[in-house]
């Protein structure tokens, strides 16, 4: 029987427990809480304690969305370790999603356990998001939630080793916007030598710069009353400012004018590409060899824009099409009919969304660190479970934590046969390929090249195979990502 276990941090001690083989440590805070005197401010190293500091319970979400309070010690993190010795074990450092906006390190289906049995210590943790995270505010540092990131991961490097990791071994790897912080953080100066390796999970394309964020943040302020300056907005609860930013991207269409094709997206946030906090979109930064000396991991799933599809089930028209083509598709393109010629106007609508935000950005980043004389490999997850959501967006997550339930995939109303067998399977190759990264900088499969493209593909048995989405990326071959503006 375990004793409770108890590790002295830097700030003190904390006391976590024992759940099985897994020693859980849950709501220690990195930061002050960024409130008061501290909003809209980059992150300060939390406080000593005296004594001994329960951290038995995930500490409060940080404010958005559907949350009671979102005050207090916030700004936590987590730590699982199957050994609390001098055992030097890899770390891996969770950044999670929620289109910017959203997410909180207590999600259920991120839990670490069962990565930290497979030889890892693994941390999660809570960041500002939404306009307290990332809106542009003038007399605010930009992309504040980054910081609070980088302010984890120095928390890392100082106490990891207590809890039997190693802080010369972190690999960062996050979905969605936890992919685009993880791009992002490979560029910052203020990141550097804070991990070794990083895994970027559906890293969406949308980078904005310091005018077309101003501009939002300038919309959200305005639906208060107010300028987007420290001084004015500081006058209103956190909850006013989500509440507010609600409001405009319900209406986020109706701006696609002076916005450009943000207005189309799900989010009225992205990490901002001020050429201060981040001097460059991560495609030239990687490019130009910004993080030539971290190994990447960098993929999709096949079927991303399906679950946030609103036209899903519709009949889509031609029409829906072709202003499609003209918001998001490389400058007079035609060839999307022409490559797929089999596909159905909503297949089509599919794709170009499908493309755009995720897939071919996170095609060029594997391109662009290879450019900037960096290690970078490809996949792509090609299994789903069910029909109607295919491979989708976050499907990966719950295959790399070990956290689909088996039961919700034998129940889906358009669940595939052998659906619960084979997640099994994908679950535990995906999760073994992550860790061997992790531990070793070689998931197992060829490096990424431009010329070959080796891509692995997780099916029911994954293959290694030339890029999968041929086509997509002879479209997207000439074009350039890099921080969305206005439209002149």
């Amino acid at each position: 029987m375990h004793t409770e276990p108890e590790i002295r941090t830097a700030a003190g001690v904390v006391r976590g427990r024992w759940e099985n083989a897994v020693a859980v440590f849950r709501g220690i805070p990195y930061a002050e809480p960024p409130f008061g005197a501290r909003r809209f401010a980059a992150p300060v190293p939390a406080q000593p304690w005296d004594g001994v500091r329960d951290a038995l319970d995930f500490g409060p979400p940080v404010p958005q969305a559907r949350v009671i309070s979102g005050d207090g010690d916030c700004l936590t993190l987590n730590v699982w370790s199957p050994d609390l010795g001098a055992a030097a074990l890899p770390v891996m450092v969770w950044i999670h999603g929620g289109r910017y906006v959203e997410g909180t390190s207590s999600n259920p289906h991120t839990d670490g356990t069962i990565l930290a049995e497979s030889g890892v210590v693994m941390v999660s943790m809570n960041y500002r998001v939404g306009v307290e995270g990332f809106a542009n505010i003038a007399g605010a540092p930009n992309n504040r939630g980054i910081l609070d990131q980088i302010a984890a991961l120095r928390w890392v490097q100082d106490n990891v080793a207590a809890f039997g990791g190693d802080p010369g071994n972190v690999t960062v790897f996050g979905q969605s916007a936890g992919a685009g912080c993880t791009t992002a953080l490979l560029t910052m100066p203020l990141a550097a030598g804070l991990f070794r390796r990083a895994i970027a999970q559906s890293c969406p394309g949308t980078f904005f710069s310091p005018r077309l964020s101003a501009a939002i943040s300038a919309t959200i302020a305005a639906a208060l009353g107010a300028q987007a300056t420290v001084d004015e907005l500081t006058r209103f609860s956190p909850a006013a400012l989500v509440n507010a930013a609600d409001a405009v991207l319900e209406k986020m269409p109706d701006f696609v004018e002076s916005w450009g094709p943000t207005a189309l997206t799900p989010t009225a946030f992205s990490p901002v590409v001020d050429g201060d906090v981040l001097a460059h979109a991560p495609w030239h930064a990687l490019a130009n060899g910004a993080a030539r000396d971290i190994d990447l991991l960098v993929g999709h799933t096949r079927d991303e824009y399906r679950l946030i599809n609103s036209l899903l089930g519709t009949e889509v028209t031609d029409a829906q099409v072709n202003t499609t083509l003209d918001h998001f598709a490389p400058t007079s393109d035609t060839s999307y009919r022409a490559l797929y010629p089999e596909a159905t106007p909503g297949e089509l609508y599919e794709l170009i969304n499908c493309d755009w935000l995720f897939r071919m950005p996170d095609l060029h980043l594997a391109d662009a660190q290879h450019t900037g004389g960096g290690q970078v490999w490809n996949y792509e997850l090609c299994w789903s479970y069910n029909r109607d959501q295919g491979a989708s967006h976050s499907l990966d997550v719950l295959l790399v934590f070990g956290t689909l339930d088996l039961d919700d995939v034998r129940n889906h109303p358009s669940a595939l046969p052998n659906a619960a067998a084979e997640s099994v399977h994908v679950a535990h190759h995906m999760r073994t390929d992550w860790l061997k990264f992790a531990t070793t900088g070689d998931p197992g499969w060829a490096p990424y090249v431009p010329d070959a493209r080796s891509t692995r593909v997780y099916t029911p048995e994954p293959t290694t195979q030339p890029y999968p989405e041929e086509r997509s990326r002879r479209i997207w071959s000439t074009h350039q990502f890099g921080a969305l503006d206005l439209p002149e």
